[in-house]
């Protein structure tokens, strides 16, 4: 089981690092997605908001969004593209373990799936 978690993840990020260490803690080694090098398409991004039961809005960062011309009130399937095209966009970190996926903020939330 613990093989099927996946941390969307940026290296540079305190709290990515914080739910990391957090999952590590707990004996899971999950498959690390440097979302800004690899980003998701857009068909995994939709399975992921699914997975969250979110909006795209729901996870889009204010301040990367507004430096990058992304629009929080464009129609969702926009917004899914403008996240894959500019990924720094998306909020961070993204924990995946089968059907169900958790935001990392505050890191804790994840244990909820692991």
């Amino acid at each position: 089981m613990t093989d099927t978690v996946t941390i969307y993840h940026n290296p540079r990020c305190s709290k990515s690092r914080q739910t990391l260490e957090l999952i590590q803690s707990r004996g899971v080694e999950p498959r690390v997605v440097e979302y800004l090098k690899t980003p998701p398409s857009a068909a995994e991004l939709k399975d992921i908001l699914a997975k969250l039961g979110k909006a795209p809005a729901e996870i889009l960062r204010p301040k990367e969004a507004a430096e990058a011309g992304v629009a929080k009130d464009l129609a969702d399937d926009q917004l899914i593209a403008a996240m894959v095209a500019n990924p720094s966009v998306i909020e961070r970190p993204i924990v995946v373990n089968g059907a169900k996926a958790r935001l990392g903020r505050p890191p804790e939330q994840v244990l909820e799936i692991l």
